[in-house]
């Protein structure tokens, strides 16, 4: 196998996170006195840093957007991370990496509490060496994220690979120079991730386990 190490990208990657998140957004929307608006206007923020959403999508103050963030958990942490469902194929596509030596990581800019405990609920926990996510306190990128879990288990990076569905999952493994594959049935889409320069694709969790084990 030419990868040791594979991380994951957690929101549309292994989980269908959009019920949860868009509900949380809504939530918080009525309570600052906005047009809630539907589940569909928010799908877009689903990946990136929440707050560098609410700032480049509504023209949000860095702190207005720390300040609706508290509100968006609100309800993320006690509904929402659970409205949310594992994709088909992700648990045998673990399940084989795994049998196959392969050390996973989830790399997620999701606060840790959070991925963990949907990592538990949904049966995702035993297939990870470690669940690292972003601090509740300051903001994290998809490179310090990875960074995390990579010194933390000292992990050579010359044999890793991110898989992830947004550009700024590219755009992390990059920065740590490693490669990317590109899912397509997240939230970013075939053309962000070609666009972002994604080094791989692929379609469906089948495509990805014969590509990760090649």
């Amino acid at each position: 196998m030419r990868w040791k190490t594979v991380f994951f990208d957690l929101d549309g990657t292994l989980t269908d996170s959009a019920p949860g998140i868009t509900n949380s957004i809504i939530y918080a929307r009525k309570k600052w006195g906005m047009d809630p608006g539907t589940n569909a206007d928010y799908l877009k923020f689903i990946g990136p840093p929440m707050p560098q959403s609410y700032e480049e999508f509504w023209g949000f103050s860095h702190e207005d957007a720390v300040r609706f963030l508290a509100d968006y958990r609100e309800y993320f942490g006690t509904k929402g991370l659970f409205e949310n469902n594992v994709y088909p194929g992700i648990l045998p596509l673990l399940s084989a990496l795994k049998a196959a030596g392969q050390t996973l990581f989830v790399a997620t800019t999701k606060p840790t509490g959070f991925s963990e405990r949907i990592a538990e609920r949904f049966g995702l926990a035993p297939y990870f060496a470690m669940i690292s996510g972003s601090d509740l306190t300051k903001d994290n990128t998809k490179y310090d994220v990875i960074e995390r879990a990579r010194a933390a288990f000292d992990v050579d990076m010359t044999s890793a690979v991110m898989v992830g569905d947004r550009s700024h999952d590219v755009e992390g493994a990059h920065e740590h120079g490693i490669p990317c594959v590109g899912v397509t049935w997240g939230f970013g889409g075939r053309d962000e991730l070609v666009s972002a320069g994604a080094d791989y694709i692929a379609d469906t969790a089948e495509e990805l386990q014969r590509l990760l084990l090649s």
